[in-house]
């Protein structure tokens, strides 16, 4: 089984890498063309592009200026501890110890608009470029013209190796667009969280980033590989519900 994440806007660059202890992103080569075309705008038309205020559009910028490989940990972090967004304060990647890694470089990825899929412990310089971003390029109009089929072939190769063909997706709907369910070749499951209001259930953004984030954190510290296990999440008061569930959408309420 693998758990699919989406990114983090919110990064933390202020990490020490081990010289032992790293991978590098398998797309890379496909990451630095995307690069050459972000090096083309100009700090204006970065701002028009991602839509952000001109503070954001310089610093992005600049990034992608500086952006430059080979990854070595003295110019790039760990994935896993360089995305900060509210998905990653509720898994709390800092408190995992080496079993909790290792068990996540094998079962976690986390998809990426620049880097297409990525292993907990690859490394990836700073960036901001979300996969649904209309950016033009020599593949297509978009960024899911640009990954076409391949962050799916990748995901098949992986769940090859694995006993439990389940895809367990707990990234946004725009991160997930990126992936070909047809051309899968697993079974897909999605936990969704929701909020008692009233007599209702609702989802609730900021609670349902968080409650990705912890339910993988669940995952990995109790080393989960079948789903069924997954149905006994009970973090910060949440309970599977049954009756609002369906065979691929999991609900989980409180």
């Amino acid at each position: 089984m693998i758990t699919i994440l989406s990114p983090a806007k919110k990064l933390n660059e202020q990490q020490k890498v081990s010289p032992d202890n790293y991978t590098v992103p398998q797309f890379l080569d496909d990451s630095e063309i995307l690069v050459e075309e972000l090096r083309k705008f100009s700090p204006e038309q970065v701002q028009d592009l991602m839509n952000i205020n001109r503070n954001i559009a310089e610093l992005n910028y600049e990034r992608f200026l500086r952006w430059s490989t080979p990854f070595t940990p003295a110019n790039a972090t760990h994935a896993l501890f360089t995305f900060k967004g509210q998905a990653y304060q509720g898994l709390k990647a800092e408190e995992f110890n080496d079993r909790d890694i290792a068990f996540a470089q094998d079962h976690l990825r986390i998809l990426s608009g620049l880097y297409g899929l990525l292993r907990p412990l690859d490394l990836i310089q700073p960036y901001r470029l979300e996969m649904g971003t209309s950016l033009e390029n020599p593949r297509g109009k978009d960024l899911y013209s640009f990954w076409g089929d391949r962050i799916t072939r990748a995901l098949n190769e992986t769940l090859s190796d694995h006993k439990q063909k389940v895809l367990l997706n707990l990234a946004s709907n725009e991160y997930f667009k990126a992936i070909k369910p047809k051309e899968l070749e697993a079974e897909i499951i999605t936990p969704v969280f929701k909020e008692q209001k009233g007599n209702q259930y609702k989802t609730i953004a900021v609670y349902a980033k968080m409650a990705r984030g912890m339910m993988t954190r669940y995952i990995m510290k109790n080393r989960i590989d079948d789903p069924q296990d997954i149905r006994g999440f009970d973090w910060e008061g949440y309970v599977f519900s049954p009756g609002m569930s369906t065979e691929d959408v999991w609900t989980f309420v409180r």
